[in-house]
């Protein structure tokens, strides 16, 4: 099994006002994991424990303050969360095309994938209505229909699946199973188990600014 990603030791600080007793507020500290080809690694953790943040340092976007992120070459990571990369003022067929060409598809190819997407998410005549007429699950169902044309080496998936309903997330679950394969990972947080154990072959708990292994949650998801 070959590693994708590792983490050591890595902590992620703000500066505060300078009243602060230390000048800085600790998201997380002596983060240590690594992430494996064919992963199905589920985050939990209380809203505000830094769950996003930590996606963000594994998605290239944040440097860690303290510690070393090392991603095995050639590794491309990709991070859907609610309301990135989405443009409100366009209709959810132009931010499903435009999703297209961000992930790398031609313009043929984005504007063949269109209709795929449009089935998938199931949001019938708002599909063409702008974003911002649009709930926070349907833009999850959006998102996550686009994520579905990424063939990034590691999935990055922020609470997106936490606002769909019983019946997508069903669906989204055989989705991951059925068009990711072995070669890919996937990293899930959430602020609730019951949204990652199904998912997820395992999970850890991101509280009290560290990451502790939780329960393995059964097998993975690709087999």
């Amino acid at each position: 099994m070959s590693a994708m990603l590792t983490l050591e030791n890595v902590g992620m600080h703000f500066a505060v006002r300078p009243d602060h007793e230390s000048g800085q507020h600790t998201v997380f500290d002596g983060i240590n994991f690594t992430l494996n080809e064919g992963d199905r690694l589920g985050i939990v953790g209380r809203n505000g424990a830094g769950k996003s943040t930590l996606l963000r340092i594994m998605a290239k976007i944040y440097a860690p303050a303290t510690g070393t992120v090392t991603w095995a070459p050639g590794v491309t990571v990709s991070l859907l969360s609610l309301g990135l990369g989405f443009k409100n003022e366009l209709s959810g067929r132009d931010n499903a095309y435009i999703a297209g060409l961000l992930q790398g598809l031609t313009k043929n190819d984005a504007k063949q994938s269109i209709s795929s997407i449009e089935e998938f998410c199931e949001l019938g005549k708002y599909f063409d209505e702008p974003m911002n007429t649009y709930s926070l699950g349907m833009r999850a169902r959006l998102g996550f229909a686009s994520a579905l044309l990424n063939r990034a080496s590691v999935l990055l998936i922020d609470e997106v699946l936490s606002v769909g309903d019983k019946e997508f997330r069903e669906k989204a679950k055989i989705a991951l199973k059925d068009q990711l394969t072995h070669k890919q990972a996937i990293v899930l947080v959430s602020h609730s188990d019951t949204h990652l154990r199904d998912m997820c072959n395992a999970v850890r708990s991101l509280n009290d600014t560290s990451l502790v292994m939780r329960e393995n949650t059964g097998p993975a998801l690709v087999e």
